[in-house]
């Protein structure tokens, strides 16, 4: 989150590529040992808004954000492909929303997840929570929208992009990225709840059960 608001905030910046390390995976979502050392309802509620502040910080960073998407991305990994400004992937970038799972729900990136690919995908990659969706599907519904044949690939598309970026107009770039979020303003507020929500379902037995099988 730092990063990303240090260089929203740098001049020299123009656009900013959100990029894990690895070759499959880019990002797993929650470690299932810090979901079972949670033992409140504040605890909770602050492991979950690690998710909605860097969501916030993507939201209100003024540059425009690019997704590398190079691998599988799990629960929260969904959520910050969702809440980059364009965002491309490989064929292996499969993706899975699998909350429900373990008894608790994608609660805090949904907004993220349902403002890309609309209620109705949302709410079947929700509820279909032990499957893999594949890359092409996400790109079909709006979270991808390039999937390329290698890492390789990939990079050049990213490349190609963020320089065709910095040569546009800083401050229309600026303007645009303000009207691509209008209407989110509220999200400061709303992450927070949900991460309440989830923060309190993560103690409940159900959930406490289903992460002894992963202890």
């Amino acid at each position: 989150m730092e990063l990303i608001e240090t260089a929203g905030a740098d001049p020299s910046v123009a656009v900013i590529v959100l990029k894990s390390g690895g070759d499959r995976t880019f990002c797993a979502g929650a470690s299932f040992e810090e979901l079972i050392a949670i033992s409140n309802p504040h605890q909770g509620a602050e492991f979950f808004e690690g998710f909605a502040n860097v969501i916030n910080a993507l939201r209100n960073c003024p540059k425009i954000t690019i997704g590398r998407v190079q691998g599988k991305a799990v629960g929260g990994g969904v959520g910050l492909a969702a809440a980059t400004d364009y965002c491309m992937a490989t064929t292996h970038s499969e993706i899975k929303l699998s909350e429900l799972t373990i008894g608790i729900g994608p609660f805090v990136i949904e907004p993220a997840v349902t403002r890309k690919i609309g209620l109705s995908a949302m709410s079947q990659l929700s509820l279909e929570a032990s499957r893999f969706f594949s890359a092409q599907w996400a790109q079909e519904k709006g979270l991808f929208m390039k999937v390329c044949p290698s890492i390789g690939a990939l990079d050049t598309e990213v490349s190609l992009l963020a320089a065709q970026l910095c040569a546009y107009n800083p401050e229309a770039l600026q303007k645009l990225k303000k009207t691509f979020w209008e209407g989110t303003e509220h999200w400061g507020e709303l992450l927070n709840e949900r991460a309440s929500v989830s923060g309190r379902l993560v103690l409940s037995d159900f959930t406490k059960t289903q992460l002894k099988k992963y202890k």
